[in-house]
């Protein structure tokens, strides 16, 4: 197995368990203080890997501006993330997330200049279809299609800014180790998430808030279940970087998304989650798509 598709599969077994236990834990805080949270739980991880370390900040400009890029590229994309999975069905909102990869792909070739087969083009398209009839119910015929839910909108805007992680994350490691990338970029998520929380207890708007329905955990049940997310997300990472420096960024992205897969597979099979059969076919072919991106 190709070692950039071994740390991506790593990846992404890390990434689709973090995402069932922030998805159960948005339902019970909010996801803003879910996001907040997990980001200050990985802030300190690598922060103290940096110490430990003897690692140094970067002194171009440049590249801590690509650090920096990237942590507010992260708020956007975790907060988004787990709004999805507060607000949508947990299979629906990680199956649309899981295209992702697909999209790195085109990003790897367009902006990074890697290559890219025919039958690959012709995988990206069968899991662009995929991703639809996975984010789209079908009630009644084809004038009722309506997207599943609230949480679809906020799964597109994840969709892309996972996408952009990938390739930011890949051109600050042309200068840069991942020790230094992600201590900066998670102490940049962890201010954000912090501000946002402290400004958004003090609103009416829900995501700052615990969602009246949703169900009771004690504090300690609540802060085991952050420190856990935050430590999977830390595996998670250095697994996708240690895959970026030495694999093509397209093959890495592609095999990281199937994470909201093992996702969707734990909510169906223990959350009690039911996917409509035009969504397996949709994952079917977001499937289909990602095993002909993957071959040669």
């Amino acid at each position: 197995m190709p070692f950039g598709l071994l740390t991506g599969l790593t990846a992404a077994l890390f990434w689709g368990t973090l995402d069932v236990i922030t998805a159960l834990g948005s339902r019970v805080i909010g996801s803003l203080r879910v996001t907040a949270g997990m980001q200050s739980v990985t802030a300190v991880i690598f922060v103290a890997i940096f110490l430990v370390s003897g690692a140094t900040l970067p002194t171009d400009p440049r590249s801590f501006g690509l650090a920096a890029l990237l942590g507010l590229i992260g708020a956007g994309a975790y907060l988004s993330y787990f709004t999805g999975l507060q607000f949508g069905p947990i299979t629906v909102v990680s199956g649309m997330v899981a295209a992702f990869g697909g999209l790195t792909v085109v990003l790897s070739v367009v902006l990074r200049g890697e290559s890219l087969s025919p039958l690959q083009a012709v995988g990206a398209a069968i899991a662009t279809v995929g991703v639809l009839l996975t984010a789209l119910a079908f009630d009644g015929g084809l004038r009722a299609t309506r997207f599943a839910g609230p949480g679809v909108i906020f799964a597109v805007v994840a969709l892309v800014l996972f996408s952009l992680m990938a390739i930011t994350t890949d051109v600050a490691l042309e200068t840069m180790t991942w020790v230094q990338i992600y201590t900066i970029a998670r102490v940049i998520n962890a201010s954000i998430g912090t501000v946002a929380v402290l400004i958004l207890a003090r609103t009416s708007w829900s995501l700052g808030h615990r969602p009246p329905d949703g169900p009771i955990w004690s504090d300690r049940r609540i802060v085991a279940a952050i420190v856990l997310a935050g430590g999977l997300d830390v595996l998670g990472l250095i697994a996708f970087a240690t895959g970026l420096e030495t694999a093509p960024t397209w093959m890495v992205g592609l095999a990281a998304s199937l994470g909201p897969a093992v996702t969707i597979m734990v909510a169906v099979a223990f959350l009690g989650e039911r996917l409509r059969p035009i969504q397996w076919v949709g994952l079917a072919a977001i499937l289909a798509g990602m095993v002909c991106i993957a071959l040669p």
